[in-house]
């Protein structure tokens, strides 16, 4: 029985992991004066995606019992894992349209789907040389544990007009420390307040920052002059964080907000998701008061969140 009943519904696979050898080469990026980063190799183009099915064509999976609409989820994983070998782009983007795309082709059933990369991110390894200095080695990598990007579409259509619905792409997972150059004062003060105001205070941070695309079409178009990399971002973010005496991190965000639409003009919006991770200072040397010993907070944390769009 399904009458009085509003349905949501979706199924899929998550966390199919894809590791592409010799992908193309991201090449033709804009460089931007806070990042040294201008292309990638793609030698190694490692990323976990997730296929989620949407719409409600597979009601009756869930109402009857009845599967002779239902692409196995396995089928899926199998479907990313070799049609990620045709893919011929350079970005974690366009292998997400790439996928999206075929699956809509391959299963007329499939009319909106949602796909979301997160980057395996490895780093290039040193190996010790004849002469007994060091280079990368182009084929040899360590796994790099930390920060990395993501993206998601949405897709429907078929494969010839696919057109991209929404998309969100992010470097996630940042964190940031530094031990002066931040500050917290002048807030409320009350029988409950025990913290006390910090003029010069170092500063703790996990971040996690979004961002979309006025146009899909410069995120995913074949010349990627207008695409705005990850790395690019993490490190203009990176940059305003060293450089930005903040007096608060709602302050510091803002400001990290503004230089990256000013940088980018082709972006409508950019989103941070903080937390506060500040330690708590423990010892001051008496000799010397810029010798200090700080120690993890408490276990709960501020979490600070800011989206900022573009003026129509």
């Amino acid at each position: 029985m399904t009458e009085g009943f509003h349905h949501e519904i979706g199924y899929g696979k998550a966390r199919i992991p894809v590791y592409r050898v010799y992908a193309a080469p991201l090449q033709g990026v804009t460089p931007i004066p806070e990042s040294a980063f201008t292309g990638r190799d793609n030698v190694l183009f490692a990323a976990e995606i997730d296929v989620e099915v949407l719409g409600d064509d597979f009601l009756p999976a869930y109402t009857e019992g009845d599967n002779q609409m239902v692409v196995a989820t396995d089928s899926m994983k199998n479907f990313v894992l070799r049609e990620s070998l045709s893919f011929d782009g350079s970005t974690l983007e366009g292998l997400l349209d790439h996928l999206g795309r075929r699956l809509v082709a391959t299963y007329p059933q499939l009319h909106a789907l949602r796909l979301t990369g997160r980057e395996l991110p490895f780093v290039a390894a040193p190996v010790p040389e004849e002469n007994g200095s060091f280079a990368t080695s182009p084929v040899l990598f360590d796994r790099a544990h930390g920060d990395h990007a993501m993206a998601t579409l949405e897709i429907a259509g078929d494969a010839a007009d696919a057109p991209v619905l929404a998309h969100r792409c992010g470097r996630v997972g940042m964190q940031l420390l530094k031990v002066t150059g931040s500050s917290f004062t002048s807030f409320v003060r009350d029988g409950y307040t025990t913290l006390p105001e910090r003029v010069d205070r170092p500063l703790f941070v996990h971040l996690d920052v979004h961002w979309r695309y006025a146009n899909a079409a410069d995120l995913l178009a074949p010349d990627p002059i207008r695409y705005v990399p990850a790395e690019q971002v993490r490190d203009l973010v990176r940059t305003v964080f060293h450089g930005f005496v903040s007096e608060s991190i709602q302050h510091l965000v803002h400001e990290m907000g503004h230089r990256l639409l000013n940088r980018f003009p082709q972006l409508a919006e950019v989103e941070f998701a903080a937390q506060n991770r500040t330690p708590d200072p423990a010892a001051v040397s008496e000799a010397d008061p810029r010798l200090k010993v700080y120690t993890d907070p408490f276990s709960a944390y501020g979490v600070i969140s800011l989206k900022l769009s573009r003026g129509s």
